[in-house]
């Protein structure tokens, strides 16, 4: 084996140390996959049967706010409002799950995994409003549970990400992947790696969300709700694991 060949295993092996969370579920790549996949998804959903809109953002809503304020079109200002009063109301409730959670000295990550449930449940709940209803209901609950998603997982590993849209995951990735070429900077390339691993997964998401929803139709969001179980269970499975090796060196030391 040549130098070049003994580099590049080093390089592989360090990848596949550091590119995973060491720290917490909360911050992993396994569980930014999952979530993006959803983010995608309800993109992909609300776009296809739910108005043709994108409901996870709303900076599009903003532009027509002011878009109705300055034609005078009081209806669509009000319509567009109602979204970003449902995205507000999201952070407040993440935020106070969250706050509770701590205050009742429960795990540091009991308030997401309320949150994963909270998020499961109101998509399942989604599933059953027929196309029929006028489509502001949907995407002010899809609204509501992007931003409780944003408010509840903000960073990948050491980052801050976003989970329901990729424009500054993209812009991460960009910036990386030139300091990874332009500095040889091994944690950038690293960085890289993860990001793009996080905005394929939104691509997937939104294909998988686009098929599905032209087969099934409206109840194509229970796929969502499956995909937040997988996440809760993933934390179970976590938790877990973390107890076990705890014990194991009480053991040791006893």
């Amino acid at each position: 084996m040549d130098i070049k060949d003994l580099r590049a295993k080093e390089i592989i092996i360090d990848i596949r140390k550091n590119l995973p969370s060491n720290k917490n579920t909360v911050e992993s790549v396994t569980l930014g996959i999952l979530l993006a996949i959803v983010g995608g998804f309800l993109d992909a959903y609300t776009f296809i049967c739910r108005g043709g809109v994108f409901a996870n953002a709303e900076t599009g809503n903003m532009v027509l706010v002011a878009l109705g304020i300055t034609n005078r079109n009081y209806n669509d200002v009000f319509m567009a409002v109602l979204p970003i009063l449902s995205f507000i109301i999201g952070v407040f409730v993440a935020e106070a799950i969250k706050k509770k959670s701590t205050e009742n000295y429960l795990e540091s990550s009991k308030g997401e995994q309320i949150i994963l449930i909270v998020e499961a449940i109101v998509l399942v709940i989604v599933g059953f409003v027929p196309k029929d209803v006028p489509h502001i209901f949907v995407t002010v609950t899809i609204s509501f549970v992007s931003s409780v998603q944003i408010s509840s997982f903000r960073k990948l590993v050491d980052s801050p990400y976003s989970t329901t849209m990729c424009t500054g995951n993209l812009r991460i990735a960009c910036q990386s992947v030139y300091l990874a070429i332009a500095e040889r900077n091994k944690d950038a390339y690293i960085k890289s790696i993860r990001y793009s691993i996080i905005i394929f997964s939104f691509l997937i998401g939104a294909s998988l969300g686009g098929i599905l929803t032209v087969v099934i139709g409206v109840k194509s969001i229970w796929a969502c709700s499956l995909i937040l179980i997988i996440a809760k269970i993933l934390f179970n499975i976590r938790e877990n694991q973390v107890k076990e090796k705890n014990s194991t060196v009480d053991l040791i030391n006893n």
